[in-house]
């Protein structure tokens, strides 16, 4: 059995169950261990709650590692101490370590895993490129309760359709604090959208564009025009559907976030064009060539407003 922790905001989650679905399309005996969402303790260390949004969207059945099924595999609940003997074995002998923890931007090797306990993000594209026709198929937005917000969606939506739509997303909020300027800040910068949108403009003609934010205030005062239009009434638990709206849009300029990642990836027009950061954190080196492979299709656009 291969279990992947789900955590995280949506993209992340989306991610999560990408690979999960990978390792079950090639076989495998596949869970998901959604345990991170009912814990209250690390949801009480978390800047905002989180909630196990997969279960907003339409979705294909998924299984559930139930506890028995993780202690039985790493002898414990993965949040909670790690027995000091089971330490002990593992250091002295790492092939005895059930978990694996991302550390990277590709591990190729967790494909081939057997009995282990995934641990991270899994950003990169390469992992279930293969099977996102699939996806898109399976992964759909269920509609909204409230029928007036329902109306106005599906309107922007035809809209989007009928125009030569590229989404915009412009994540500031949480990306501004002092716990996260250092890791996320100053990726995403004015040279970075300057040059994406012009991009654009030089080869979709009569592009509109619209903006997805959680800083409305600052994207209308930086974008006037005819051609720019703000999406600002998806709000709480309904703020999913701006990824639907995402994925509508003909193309995508994506922040430095998993959420418009998600959004371009269920896009389903086949000559997109989808413009992405060449880095996520700051953490990151990139490395042209490797991000290349490893994102197939994208575009990649450096913080100096050049190209990677």
């Amino acid at each position: 059995m291969v279990i992947v922790r789900a955590m995280g905001g949506l993209g992340n989650q989306l991610q999560q169950y990408a690979l999960y679905r990978k390792l079950e399309y090639m076989g495998k005996d596949a869970r998901l261990d959604t345990s991170w969402f009912h814990n209250e303790a690390l949801q009480a260390n978390m800047p905002a709650g989180r909630e196990l949004e997969l279960d907003y969207l339409n979705l294909p059945p998924y299984k559930v590692a139930s506890e028995a099924e993780i202690c039985a595999l790493l002898g414990r609940l993965w949040e909670e101490p790690e027995h000091i003997g089971a330490k002990i074995k593992r250091k002295l002998c790492p092939a005895t370590n059930l978990a694996f923890e991302e550390n990277g931007l590709y591990h190729p090797q967790i494909l081939s895993m057997e009995n282990k306990y995934l641990v991270g993000y899994w950003a990169c594209e390469k992992y279930y490129g293969d099977i996102l026709d699939t996806l898109r198929e399976d992964i759909s937005f269920p509609k909204c309760s409230d029928g007036v917000l329902q109306r106005r969606n599906e309107e922007m939506s035809r809209q989007m359709e009928e125009t030569m739509s590229v989404s915009v997303h412009i994540r500031r909020g949480d990306y501004l604090d002092e716990i996260n300027r250092g890791l996320f800040g100053g990726i995403c910068t004015e040279a970075y959208y300057h040059k994406a949108i012009t991009y654009m403009k030089e080869r979709v003609p009569g592009a509109r564009f619209y903006f997805f934010s959680d800083d409305v205030s600052y994207v209308r005062e930086h974008y006037q025009g005819e051609e720019y239009q703000v999406i600002d009434w998806n709000h709480g638990r309904d703020s999913f559907y701006d990824m639907m709206l995402m994925s509508r849009c003909r193309h995508n300029i994506c922040a430095n976030s998993t959420f418009s990642f998600w959004g371009a990836r269920l896009n389903a027009h086949r000559d997109k064009i989808m413009i992405r950061p060449s880095i996520h954190k700051n953490t990151q080196v990139c490395v042209p060539e490797q991000m290349k492979e490893l994102w197939t299709g994208w575009i990649l656009v450096t913080p100096q407003g050049g190209f990677a």
